[in-house]
């Protein structure tokens, strides 16, 4: 990962930045599945409590002109501001950033209703816990382009490195164990 382009959300009084970096990330991870990559990975370098407004998606050069190329943020284009590819600063750190997930949750509770693993009187206890120990990370909400659901994609920072570390990313651009540049 040599290069990098910025992407800062515009928001209005039409379009709060929240609404409006959940749209442009929901763009994004379409295109990232489309074209099956594994090699483009995503930071916030505004990052504090909520994710920020600029949007920063680090690759080679080539698959930044690719992506670019595209076209993927469609209409969106006028409520951002997309800056020229550029290289990454020589000395940086190096940090995940990779999804995080509640091991309870709701649809986990009714599947185990379903099965008959929890009983009725041992749903309280569940969920007083699931509230208890609910994530407070920044999130996206994205909606699903199949069957128009709602869900939250929870963003979870590693420690700074002092030197990256090769993997791959998601179609969202996370890796669980793959570093991004983070200056």
């Amino acid at each position: 990962m040599h290069s990098y382009i910025d992407i800062e959300v515009k928001p209005d009084s039409e379009m709060r930045e929240n609404v409006l970096m959940n749209k442009v990330y929901t763009k994004l991870h379409k295109s990232l599945f489309e074209m099956q990559a594994v090699d483009i990975g995503v930071s916030f370098p505004l990052y504090n409590f909520k994710l920020g407004r600029v949007l920063r998606i680090h690759s080679s050069e080539e698959r930044l002109c690719q992506l670019r190329d595209r076209n993927w943020l469609g209409g969106l284009a006028g409520y951002c501001a997309v800056a020229n590819i550029q290289s990454i600063p020589g000395t940086v750190k190096h940090r995940t950033v990779s999804r995080i997930q509640s091991n309870m949750t709701q649809s986990k509770l009714k599947r185990l209703l379903k099965r008959g693993s929890i009983t009725d009187a041992e749903v309280k206890a569940y969920k007083a816990k699931m509230f208890s120990i609910g994530l407070d990370n920044p999130y996206f909400e994205l909606e699903s382009g199949s069957n128009g659901h709602k869900h939250r994609r929870y963003v979870c920072f590693g420690e700074l490195l002092d030197h990256p570390v090769d993997g791959e990313f998601d179609s969202f651009g996370f890796g669980k164990g793959a570093t991004v540049p983070w200056f």
